[in-house]
């Protein structure tokens, strides 16, 4: 079997990569990346690209046809992954993450590549009061993020696909401990506030809701969709991604992570506005079509994972909100010292780099 994931040398990708190189010991697996993030490393183990049989840098826009060649499967993780950064690079926000996946998919069923897993998000939903949303409620997105996953999946369903079955995840929030972490997702921020500062400061009223996820059940829900057939739930699927019992408040999620630092105490912003983004996920369809791939690991556990990897590499940074652990703050750093244009294409030297292949 051959996979190609693309955004491979991001936050989800090292997890996906490992998590497939165990399950499928004899895949040819090749990454893709723009390399924004290559050196965001927060891994005492080395660079994860080593499990991988090739690593390419490149434009996700600019994906060539010859990649695509005898490839099984594609997991499509490249994007312009938050809130803020699509806020701040609102057009090519939707380059990457809607038309260029369109357009990696279009060249997927052409190349005949039987399987393409898109990272969709549950914050499609945005504010979305009362019950649990299913996937056939309306929707809310209300960021550029938010659009860009919603139009990607949409696009999809009115293509023709030819034999390629399609599988777009809507994942609830993402955290956990990973060889590229990040540290502007909500859960990841508490644990390095207590580690760093020994008190969480969570900026809104703590109220909004949040579904979340520990990234290495998201790669168990990748394995699942790699082998998805269309008659579990059609040649274009919609399906959210995580559990109910992951559907937290926000000031749950900090209290879980302060219990985990001891000593350490959480302020919360009781006089901020209501966050907007408040949603609760019913993950129903997932648990009937994938009931062998549901997540196993709960907020204890991401929690756990996330103090002990911070620990071994030593993190004590009490300003990490500006570090590159903040994948903003990188892109920002990036453009302002001229190697990064404001389209988000590489300029220069970094540009002809097309190829890494990593040790064995």
């Amino acid at each position: 079997m051959r996979i190609l994931v693309t955004g491979s040398m991001g936050y989800v990708g090292p997890i996906v990569v490992a998590h497939l190189r165990g399950r499928f010991p004899d895949a040819v697996l090749t990454g893709f990346d723009s390399g924004f993030f290559a050196d965001c490393l927060t891994s005492a183990t080395g660079a994860p690209e080593a499990l991988l049989d090739a690593q390419q840098i490149g434009d996700v826009r600019d994906l060539p046809c010859g990649l695509l060649a005898d490839v099984d499967a594609v997991v499509h993780l490249a994007a312009i992954s938050n809130d803020p950064m699509g806020s701040r690079y609102e057009a090519v926000t939707e380059e990457i993450n809607a038309t260029a996946s369109v357009r990696l998919a279009a060249m997927a069923r052409d190349a005949g590549v039987r399987s393409f897993v898109f990272a969709s998000s549950c914050s499609v939903y945005g504010l979305a009061e009362g019950r649990a949303r299913r996937e056939g409620d309306p929707l809310n997105p209300l960021t550029a993020y938010a659009r860009s996953k919603i139009a990607t999946e949409e696009a999809l369903r009115r293509h023709s696909l030819g034999n390629l079955t399609v599988t777009c995840l809507r994942f609830a929030t993402a955290c956990g401990m990973s060889p590229r972490l990040r540290l502007d997702l909500v859960l990841n921020d508490f644990v390095a506030c207590a580690l760093a500062a020994g008190e969480i400061t969570v900026l809104s009223d703590g109220s909004p809701w949040r579904p979340l996820i520990e990234v290495r059940d998201m790669a168990r829900a990748i394995e699942w969709a790699i082998g998805r057939r269309p008659e579990q739930g059609g040649q274009v699927l919609s399906v959210n991604a995580g559990s109910d019992d992951w559907n937290l408040q926000v000031r749950d999620l900090a209290h879980e992570a302060a219990k985990a630092v001891p000593g350490a105490t959480v302020s919360i912003n009781h006089a901020a506005p209501p966050d907007q983004r408040s949603y609760r996920v019913d993950f129903g369809l997932f648990r009937e079509l994938a009931p062998a791939h549901q997540p196993l690991i709960g907020p204890k556990e991401a929690v756990d994972g996330l103090v002990n990897g911070l620990g071994e590499i030593g993190f004590a940074d009490r300003s990490f909100r500006e570090g590159r652990q903040i994948r903003l703050k990188v892109l920002d750093r990036l453009v302002a010292a001229g190697r990064l244009g404001r389209d988000l294409r590489w300029i220069g030297s970094r540009a002809a780099v097309d190829r890494v292949v990593p040790a064995a």
